[in-house]
């Protein structure tokens, strides 16, 4: 049913922005590689223009039709917060102390209260707990109370969108999320040995896990080596692997987003404690900062420059929500993803009062409910090369054969473009560099049961912009 409504609405964007005149031919090579992907032209939306405004837009097809974006989603959200709160912006985890130090023991309570911090990774983790060590202490005499509260979020389901709840993309937000709720197995294979050893990126309390594990029989391919390993995550408390791995794979990591998540911050904070020789006689729990205590110091977050360029080129759902729920947290006064959606649609009336306004979501694109013009996006990104933002943003981007989302594109055009897909979409957003000099903003999105099939037109048509060819008549 979302297919035909989607069709219908397509169909009422082609008389919107061609004021009912004829289909008008895609580029040859986008039209021969939708032909061969078996997408038809009418699910497929297309803004590419120079980045200044003014000059004639080079293809606009079916511009004005408001269709699911994917992760391209993040580009407004990543925007809106370099405008709103500056590419120097960062976050700051107190650490509060309620008690005393004794002789290499704090007799008290450590409170680690979380501000949303994106990147609070297993090494700033070890870190803070460090700061603590340099102390002298080597022993909690109490407990360590961790504080979530900054965030208004409700309960997050991990199975909910594609019922695949041990998928890192699908990590819920938190005002304290530690290493984005992912555990990270790498394998060493010891042929000597008959396994592969196994390394994990944070320790984890109360988890058993494996340390190793067989090695398959020689000559193995590697071929889908996670199958092979047979992981069972459905334990908490346990991870199973009852499988081999093949040695032919050499080293690889296998991030997890593991069972309990609410006690993954808990679990991380008491593992890596532990393992760097602290004792603690009490428990780590969630609770809340007492008021009137005043922090003794903080942990302060990579830039928000930097971290737009994590979530931009490697797509990171969960840190681009803990961006949109800081916007609302800055700007409204409450982390949730109401007053981060109204935070940001504040912003967009402001910039684009015309345009046709965004349905965000959470913000990530990890939504069947997330909506955006090509024409919208398109004209945001042009705004976006001429603000004082620009180099932060444009460098968040992934190089086209380089590096991120867009390491194996097959496009041969020098490109920074963001990506997108889900189930049914394919898509994709940024800039184009010509070969005349001439620089292009390009959206691109395809809506249809075979978008998967959609990225051999993607990339014939990055490179149509940025040959510079005759522009083609607008609809």
């Amino acid at each position: 049913m979302w297919w035909r409504s989607m069709r219908l609405g397509v169909a009422g964007g082609v008389l919107a922005a061609g004021g009912g005149a004829l289909a008008q031919s895609l580029p040859a090579p986008v039209e021969a590689a939708l032909a061969r992907a078996q997408i038809p032209r009418e699910a497929v939306s297309i803004y590419a223009a120079p980045v200044e405004a003014q000059q004639p837009v080079r293809l606009a097809w079916q511009t004005r039709t408001a269709m699911n974006p994917a992760s391209v989603m993040k580009l407004v959200t990543t925007y809106a917060a370099l405008e709103q709160l500056g590419p120097a912006y960062v976050w700051r985890t107190p650490v509060y102390l309620d008690g005393v130090v004794d002789q290499g023991a704090f007799r008290g309570t450590v409170y680690i209260q979380g501000a949303g911090d994106p990147k609070l990774v297993s090494e700033r983790l070890w870190l803070l707990l460090g700061r603590l060590q340099g102390m002298g202490v080597k022993v909690i005499v109490g407990d360590v109370v961790l504080d979530h509260s900054a965030f208004q979020v409700s309960s997050h389901d991990a199975a909910a969108f594609d019922n695949e709840p041990f998928r890192p993309y699908n990590a819920g937000p938190d005002a304290l999320l530690i290493n984005y709720k992912t555990q990270v197995l790498g394998f060493i294979p010891d042929p000597a040995a008959g396994v592969a050893r196994i390394h994990y990126e944070l320790p984890m309390a109360g988890v058993q896990a494996p340390a190793s594990v067989p090695l398959a029989p020689a000559g193995t391919a590697c071929g889908d080596w996670r199958t092979q390993l047979q992981a069972d995550w459905s334990d908490p408390q346990r991870i199973q692997l009852l499988g081999r791995y093949p040695a032919s794979c050499g080293d690889k990591n296998w991030p997890v987003a593991l069972a309990g998540p609410e006690r993954f911050a808990a679990r991380a904070v008491e593992g890596m404690w532990r393992s760097m020789g602290g004792q603690i006689t009490g428990r780590v729990r969630d609770g809340q900062v007492p008021p009137g205590l005043k922090p003794a110091w903080d942990s302060v977050s990579p830039a928000l420059g930097e971290v737009v360029r994590d979530i931009n080129k490697f797509s990171n759902n969960v840190m681009t929500q803990q961006l949109l729920l800081t916007l609302g947290k800055e700007r409204m006064g409450v982390g949730s993803f109401d007053a981060g959606r109204t935070a940001l649609s504040q912003w967009w009336q402001l910039r684009w009062a015309a345009a046709e306004m965004p349905v965000v979501d959470n913000g990530a694109g990890l939504s069947r409910n997330a909506r955006i013009s090509a024409q919208a996006l398109g004209r945001m990104l042009q705004a976006a090369w001429h603000s004082a933002v620009m180099p932060e943003f444009v460098a968040s981007l992934p190089i086209s054969g380089t590096d991120g989302t867009l390491r194996r594109s097959k496009a041969s055009a020098n490109a920074h473009l963001k990506t997108g897909s889900l189930r049914d979409v394919n898509s994709l957003a940024g800039y184009v560099h010509g070969y005349s000099g001439q620089r292009y903003v390009l959206v691109a999105m395809v809506n249809h049961p075979n978008a998967g099939a959609a990225r051999p037109v993607l990339d014939a048509l990055v490179d149509w912009v940025a040959q510079d060819g005759a522009a083609v008549a607008q609809r």
